[in-house]
Formats: C-alpha cells, structure tokens, sequence
C-alpha cells in the first residue's frame, strides 16, 4: 500500500478525550497539536458550529460528543470530548458508552474512534477517582480501541513529598532534587494504580498510563520552546500502544511534535522489514527493491518529499 492509498483509508487520526473539568484536556491538544489556539468545532455533518451558539448550548448543560474538534495548527487530527461526563450520571456514562460502541462498528477506520485518552487530574482535591472513573474502567467495554490513562498535574504530588523530606531534616536543595522520584514511587505504590489495574474489580484497565507534570500546562511564551514544555511522552506511548501497524503508521505521522520519533518507526518497521543486513547498503543499491523502500519509508513523512 502506497503513501495515497493509506491517507485515503485512514486520511485523519481521531481522538476521544475523556475527564473531568480542569483536568488539562483542552491544553493537552493544543501541545500536542503545537498551537496556542482554541479549536474549531464541527457537527457530525461536518458543519462548522459558530463560537457563540456553543456557548450559549454549553450554558444550558447541552453537548454532543458527536462534534469534531480540529485545531488549524494540525487539521489531521480530530478530537472528541465527553464534557459532562465527570458528573458520574447513568445518562452520561450510557452516551459516552453507546458513542465508543458506535465508533468502533464504523465501516470506514477513518471514522472509528482510533484511542482514547482519559484524562485524571492529580492536584489535591482530585486525587480520589470519581464514580464515573471507577465505573468507566469496570464497566464500559471499549473493545479494541486502546486507552490510556493520564494523570494530570502530577506535579502537585511533589510539594507533599517536598514538605515530607523537609520533615525528616533533608535540606532544601536536596528535597527539591529528591521529591519528584520519591512522588513517582509512592505514586506507584498508591491506590491509584491498584484500583486502576485491578483484575477483580476492574474488568476494562487502560493499555497503560502517563503521569504529566503542570509544566505541559503552562500557557506563559517563554515555557512554550521549552523541550518538556510539550507532550512527547504522550505521543511517544501512544505510538507504542496502538497494535495494528497501519494506526501507527498513521499516527505517528500525522503527529508533528517529533521527527525523532518518524526516524525510528521509519528505521524500525521499514528498514527492519526490507534489509537484508547481512548485505551492506551498497551491494542493494542497484536491486530493483529499492524503489519500495523509498516508497515505504515516505509513508512516515507524508509532509516531506522523499525521492530516490
């Protein structure tokens, strides 16, 4: 399958992006979508929805997760929010549910829902999982699309251990180098990750997850060049995550964050599958295979031409 034919089966990547309010999901897209703009909304239809009407529906409590969120910055991925979901009602859970069935059943891939990402924040009046997190993991059925769990803020995790190392007499200098590591180890001995990946209780435990700093979050100028200013770790395990080769493909060349992470996919899946490495590059040159490779490894880089 040539570079055309991939981008008419699966020509946009499609995201749903689930949790609660101040969770970070808008500021997530933008980093990953490399932009400081709000998204342009679109109907099932593919209508462009005027600002001022979703406001004034979004006042009155209404919301369709049907709508498309795209931002201009990266107009190949397209976003879904579960807004009102965090409210843990039958009724909202059952919407969110019947929309993740109904994607999944969807003739053409370019319409399915390809991964879904869950968004917990981890500041302190978040900590605990909320009814519909709970119910989200131990009952909704989300087939084979992949999810993946994001903790958010994470970093608010860090003054706790902070304060307690600054307790047990550890000087500030080395409490401030300390707290990270010791947030992420008692993190991963918390009751999070138990309830999260609990084989009795919890029937539906995402791919894996991610723990995001607030710094992602920050919308000052001077933090958006920073190299951990954007969410590489995020686009990085997402790529992992996904098990069929043509949604990675897809994804990771529709993301526009890291080259780097094009080069290995490209080397990894495409080099890996056409050299013989007992042979050196040179003795190949001339083989008529060649022409395939090139074809193959410029399915990574769709927005670079690539020529022999």
């Amino acid at each position: 399958m040539d570079a055309s034919e991939i981008r008419q089966k699966i020509y946009r990547f499609r995201i749903l992006i689930i949790g609660r309010a101040n969770a970070g999901k808008t500021t997530i897209l933008q980093r990953v979508c490399n932009t400081r703009e709000n998204p342009e909304i679109y109907d099932s239809a593919g209508k462009k929805i005027d600002p001022a009407v979703l406001m004034a529906s979004r006042e009155r409590g209404v919301h369709d997760i049907e709508n498309e969120m795209v931002f201009r910055s990266n107009p190949k991925f397209i976003f879904h929010d579960s807004r009102g979901f965090e409210a843990g009602g039958q009724f909202e859970f059952d919407k969110v549910k019947a929309f993740i069935a109904s994607r999944s059943k969807r003739k053409h891939l370019s319409d399915r829902i390809h991964v879904i990402w869950y968004c917990i924040p981890m500041d302190e009046d978040g900590r605990s999982f909320t009814e519909a997190e709970v119910k989200f993991f131990s009952q909704c059925d989300t087939g084979s699309i992949a999810v993946i769990a994001l903790f958010t803020k994470f970093d608010a995790l860090y003054d706790d251990e902070f304060a307690e190392l600054i307790s047990e007499g550890v000087s500030r200098t080395d409490a401030q180098a300390l707290a990270s590591q010791h947030a992420k180890e008692a993190f991963t001995n918390g009751p999070q990750l138990k309830l999260l990946y609990n084989q009795k209780g919890n029937q539906c435990p995402p791919r894996c997850h991610i723990c995001l700093p607030v710094l992602v979050f920050a919308f000052r100028h001077s933090d958006m060049d920073k190299d951990d200013a954007d969410c590489g770790i995020l686009i990085e395990r997402t790529a992992e995550t996904l098990d069929d080769d043509t949604l990675k493909q897809i994804f990771v060349s529709t993301q526009r964050s890291s080259s780097e992470l094009c080069v290995r996919y490209a080397v990894k899946r495409t080099l890996a599958q056409h050299l013989d490495l007992s042979k050196t590059i040179s003795s190949r040159i001339s083989e008529p295979s060649d022409r395939q490779i090139v074809d193959d490894l410029g399915l990574w880089f769709p927005y670079t031409p690539v020529r022999m």
